[in-house]
């Protein structure tokens, strides 16, 4: 989910629903367009071209999702090219798969523009607000595990918080805590583009967040805020004794048989890696934030992982299998967030499909599990800016499901500034 920085709360960044951080996503914000030359995905016509006849959309099966065959990889592989193009983007990764419908694996533009290196499905990304649901699963262990309660209001564990006797855990996780999101305010953005190398403490984020009086009373509407996820994170470094990162390492990546997924805590960003790609700068001008400092994102959007990672982590978080079913339930339990579309605890469903989108500048993610044929979708891209209003992993989304689940076709629509 996110949140431009320049328009106070448009929804998007480390994918969410429909606000996150710059670190944020769930909902699209307004950007501009650029990247690579896109002529060598156009079509070409003659004069004597006969016209094409088009391919039939195909036919999903019982459970709702198409046999991936040949014809289908053809329309999926015309699709993605299609978006490449049209938005301007640099590169893209996408995997898309169900038990007995077989497995698309495709990598397409670059993921370097310098060198035109080409994007390649085996890279690690920046994830963005992906990072929530770690984050609110390291949470729900511990509520598992008796050391919390999603009801406890958040000032038990943090102090200064505005409304922090009456705003809960449970609000937090939802996003109906009515706290500013910081990534929306000027002076952050400033702070961040004009030294985007800088490191960024939880309580400096959440100084830019307090200084804004709170925007609803809690619990009282949805809103994409990172700040929630920011005290989160303190809540679990205080209650385990434990940093978030490595906590997260120890209790969530590890026991889920994640190998190429850290929460990183300076700008490290291990190879191979693609370049990125923001116009969320101080010049306003298209630039490589590969090694932009993402602890201004931290329990909201800092972490990295790669292709088959995330392909596991769909399941294991729509499935919930690190935690006890009384406490999955209870993630899942969703509320209307925007049109189409309900968000849980750090975690939404967008037509039947579960999981969560990420944004964040340079980079962009979508890990999605549809529970009715147990399939997997998720991509990643080396941009974060939109495209007419639309995150760019929202127009993937789109096109993919169109064909592979026709009648379960994920789409975030527009969301207007707040």
């Amino acid at each position: 989910m996110r949140t431009r920085w320049r328009s106070a709360a448009v929804g998007a960044a480390a994918a969410g629903l429909v606000a996150g951080l710059v670190v944020g996503s769930v909902g699209p914000a307004a950007a501009a367009v650029y990247g690579p030359d896109a002529a060598a995905h156009a079509p070409t016509l003659t004069a004597a071209a006969p016209t094409p006849t088009p391919t039939p959309a195909p036919t999903p099966a019982s459970d709702g999702f198409a046999q991936l065959t040949p014809a289908v990889t053809r329309q999926l592989d015309d699709a993605i090219r299609k978006v490449l193009a049209e938005a301007k983007i640099p590169g893209v990764i996408v995997a898309v798969s169900a038990p007995g419908k077989g497995e698309y694996i495709r990598s397409f533009g670059v993921a370097d523009k310098a060198t035109g290196a080409p994007m390649t499905p085996n890279l690690n990304m920046r994830i963005g607000s992906v990072t929530k649901t770690f984050t609110v699963t390291a949470l729900l262990e511990l509520v598992d595990d008796g050391k919390v309660g999603l009801d406890d209001p958040i000032g038990k564990y943090v102090d200064g918080v505005p409304n922090g006797d009456r705003i809960t855990l449970r609000e937090l996780a939802g996003m109906r805590s009515g706290l500013f999101n910081y990534s929306a305010d000027e002076d952050f953005y400033k702070a961040l583009t004009s030294n985007p190398d800088r490191p960024f403490t939880p309580q400096e984020l959440l100084d830019y967040s307090f200084k804004h009086p709170v925007l609803f009373e809690p619990n009282a509407k949805f809103y994409y805020c990172n700040t929630n996820l920011i005290l989160l994170g303190l809540v679990v470094e205080k209650v385990s004794g434990v940093p978030l990162g490595r906590f997260i390492e120890r209790e969530v990546v590890a026991p889920a048989g994640l190998k190429h997924t850290v929460f990183p805590t300076g700008p490290e960003f291990p190879e191979p890696h693609a370049q990125g790609y923001t116009n969320q700068t101080a010049s306003g001008k298209i630039e490589n934030s590969a090694d932009w400092n993402p602890s201004w994102g931290w329990a909201a959007g800092a972490m990295i992982s790669d292709l088959p990672d995330l392909r596991s982590w769909a399941k294991t978080l729509a499935t919930g299998t690190l935690l006890t079913p009384a406490t999955q339930a209870q993630r899942l339990d969703v509320v209307d967030a925007i049109p189409g579309a309900g968000y849980g605890l750090g975690i939404f469903n967008v037509q039947g499909w579960i999981g969560h989108n990420g944004s964040l500048p340079g980079y962009g993610s979508l890990v999605l599990y549809l529970p009715q044929a147990r399939a997997t979708l998720v991509v990643l891209l080396n941009t974060d800016i939109g495209y007419e209003g639309q995150e760019p992993s929202t127009l993937f989304g789109e096109a993919i499901t169109k064909i592979v689940t026709p009648e379960r076709v994920y789409t975030l629509p527009a969301q207007p500034p707040s």
